[in-house]
């Protein structure tokens, strides 16, 4: 009974002659060799594929904190430096009426100093202080770390010892 041989294995199939029958009687034999590495089919291993997705991870977990936050940081800068400019026009309305405006907003007679006040788009708080010779504004932050809030409120002479870790306040005296 003769068996099949399968061709199409990763096998590669030779006939030699065979060395140890004698010279006068012709026999071969009928070897399978196995493939090299070099003749395998090219592609990555699972080992390989897992430290590649292991490496892919641990820079997801390291830079993803770090780009977390980023807009709410983005907005509290922005807001100071509306903040600053809103300073900036309340100075210049106290050199034209001899003082700061009263109330707890700025509202249109204030529009004339700063024009977008009036759509500036986030709550703020504003209060006279010292009879008209000073003011402070204040909002909330999303992400600003406690201690710039802390010291910007003492700068303003607001929370000796107790500050709102989210309040960001500028002054004018």
């Amino acid at each position: 009974m003769k068996s099949k041989i399968n061709f199409k294995e990763k096998r590669s199939v030779k006939f030699q002659r065979d060395p140890s029958v004698n010279s006068g009687q012709v026999c071969y034999v009928l070897r399978f060799d196995r493939k090299t590495r070099n003749d395998r089919l090219e592609g990555f291993t699972l080992i390989e594929l897992l430290v590649g997705m292991f490496i892919i991870a641990m820079l997801t977990g390291l830079l993803l904190p770090n780009f977390m936050g980023a807009r709410e940081r983005a907005r509290d800068a922005s807001r100071k430096q509306d903040l600053n400019a809103m300073k900036n026009a309340l100075r210049i309305y106290y050199n034209d009426n001899q003082a700061y405006p009263t109330g707890t907003s700025l509202d249109a007679n204030f529009s004339s100093y700063m024009p977008g006040i009036v759509n500036i788009g986030y709550g703020y708080t504003y209060a006279q202080v010292d009879n008209g010779d000073g003011f402070r504004v204040s909002f909330g932050t999303e992400a600003t770390k406690a201690e710039e809030n802390g010291s910007s409120q003492l700068k303003c002479g607001v929370g000796t010892g107790s500050t709102d870790p989210d309040i960001f306040m500028i002054c004018g005296n």
